[in-house]
């Protein structure tokens, strides 16, 4: 088997990997404002009530009406997924890794179709839109490597005249449901991490972002899944989301999304429903207020350029941005001097060239609501920079820089998944590592320190799931940086991590006397 290595980051520096985007628009924009059906079973579902996407950087242009599924349907799907697991279940774990394997290659051959779709639904970057494929293609990748591995259990002690085994067995039907922020990476990891493990999978996208992921379906299929495997059901929460938690066949629920939603998922799934045989298992990635820490020993350069991208990298609409900085007050205002002249750098637009460093964010209700949050910031603290939106033609806001803020206002606490980032003032490391974990969440940090012993203290007292040194907060590489985080920010259930697959599986102990 070939050693998994992540897939490398396109360089758009070069003329034919800019002419190479740009045909990859060419192919979208043959394809923009089609109608897109249902997959169920296979089969093609169209129906009257549609899902229709928009380009947030654009918000006149259609790039799909996806049919939207309804209660029936989606009681269709699950029937099917449920009788489709029993022949799935037993496919040898290697044909399964094989159609991840296949799906990658495919990607990997479209991969600025499917960077300029990204870049067309979700107002992404080059950039941002060519590294979330090439995370996408290394879910696939290192899935399958890692379902290869486990398929012959775990090793477990026999004593004379007796055999144990530890093997591990697929739970039933998945219902996955994915975000808008990364509509392919995170929709593909979920999806085939359920998928490569034995067990057929409900896929319910963000109602933002249902046609990348209509199309990952199809390169599935053409892949080599049979038909049930996965079924494609877009739909609102309110009608399908729910009645698919609740189910009684409905095995495992897998969502990636604001806290809210996830904390409304572990109470709906936890109440028994009638002729459920089964405790339902939840896999949460649920946000977070992610600090970037500032020792006072550090390379300050460093520090505001680590700032800058991890805040406002895809507008900060990443549950692992850096929206929060704390900075000790001995290079407290020569890093917020900094980062203001950095901010002021960046540009805002749409991304259809390789120009600009912040796109839109996702609607127009993300834009009222982040918007919402620039008079709270101005009483709370000082504006440095930004405060200004603009969603005439689409919905793009300044990055927005607040300092001197109290670690317990709301622009320190609140999750506003926006380009605003908030910056106060410690004494000293101890009282950084303390305002770090004040928050409910516990996802991303970093420490931009060259003192060996504050590193060590934060390695240990820092209370997040994935922690940083020397870089920015954002980036988690699959099977590098396995991701998740803790207290409100989930379940801590390490994305593209050796103990992911695990999740998606239950173990199996027989025991035979000889």
């Amino acid at each position: 088997m070939i050693p998994y290595k992540h897939e490398a980051f396109t360089d758009f520096s070069k003329e034919e990997n800019k002419k190479a985007i740009k045909e990859g628009y060419k192919i979208v924009d043959a394809y923009l404002g089609q109608d897109f059906p249902l997959i169920v079973g296979g089969e093609r579902i169209t129906t009257e009530s549609k899902i229709v996407s928009y380009n947030p950087a654009k918000k006149e242009e259609v790039i799909g009406k996806v049919s939207k599924a309804s209660q029936e349907i989606a009681e269709k799907a699950l029937k099917i997924a449920d009788e489709t697991f029993n022949t799935w279940k037993k496919v040898k774990p290697e044909v399964r890794a094989d159609v991840l394997f296949k799906a990658a290659a495919i990607i990997r051959r479209r991969k600025f179709e499917f960077s300029a779709l990204l870049s067309r639904e979700a107002g992404k970057t080059w950039v941002e839109a060519d590294v979330e494929v090439a995370e996408g293609i290394d879910f696939l990748e290192y899935y399958g490597r890692q379902m290869l591995r486990l398929k012959e259990g775990q090793p477990v002690e026999s004593r004379p005249g007796e055999y144990n085994r530890y093997d591990y067995i697929p739970l039933g039907v998945s219902v996955v449901i994915s975000p808008w922020n990364f509509p392919f990476a995170i929709m593909a990891g979920t999806t085939v991490a359920a998928m490569v493990a034995g067990n057929t999978v409900l896929l319910k996208p963000a109602s933002t972002t249902p046609v990348v992921a209509y199309k990952f379906v199809e390169v599935l299929e053409e892949a080599g899944m049979p038909a049930g495997v996965v079924n494609f059901i877009p739909g609102s929460g309110a009608e399908i989301g729910d009645f698919l938690v609740e189910h009684p066949r409905t095995r495992l629920i897998s969502f990636t999304g604001s806290r809210d939603v996830g904390l409304g998922i572990v109470e709906k799934s936890a109440k028994l429903a009638e002729k459920q045989i089964w405790i339902k298992r939840t896999i949460l990635e649920m946000g977070g207020k992610d600090t970037i820490v500032v020792d006072k020993d550090a390379d300050l350069e460093l520090a505001a350029q680590s700032i800058v991208r991890s805040a406002f990298g895809f507008s900060g609409q990443k549950c692992s941005a850096g929206s929060r900085a704390v900075i000790l007050e001995d290079v407290y205002d020569q890093v917020v001097d900094r980062v203001k002249e950095l901010t002021n750098e960046l540009t805002v637009g749409i991304p259809d060239e390789d120009e600009h460093f912040v796109g839109p964010v996702i609607d127009a209700s993300a834009f009222k609501k982040i918007m919402s949050y620039i008079p709270v910031g101005k009483e709370e603290g000082r504006l440095i920079t930004g405060g200004e939106g603009d969603d005439s033609k689409g919905y793009f806001i300044q990055p927005t820089v607040f300092a001197d803020l109290s670690p317990t206002s709301r622009i320190m606490q609140e999750e506003i998944f926006g380009p605003i980032l908030g910056i106060s003032k410690a004494k000293d490391f101890d009282e950084a590592i303390e305002i770090a974990n004040n928050t409910e969440y516990g996802l991303t940090g970093a420490v931009i320190t060259n003192n060996r012993m504050n590193l060590e203290k934060a390695r240990e007292d820092f209370h997040v799931g994935n922690l940083y040194f020397n870089r920015g907060c954002t980036g988690a590489i699959v099977g590098y940086q396995p991701f998740g985080g803790f207290n409100m920010s989930g379940t801590d259930s390490k994305a593209g991590g050796p103990d992911y697959i695990q999740l998606h599986m239950q173990a199996k102990t027989t025991s035979e006397m000889l």
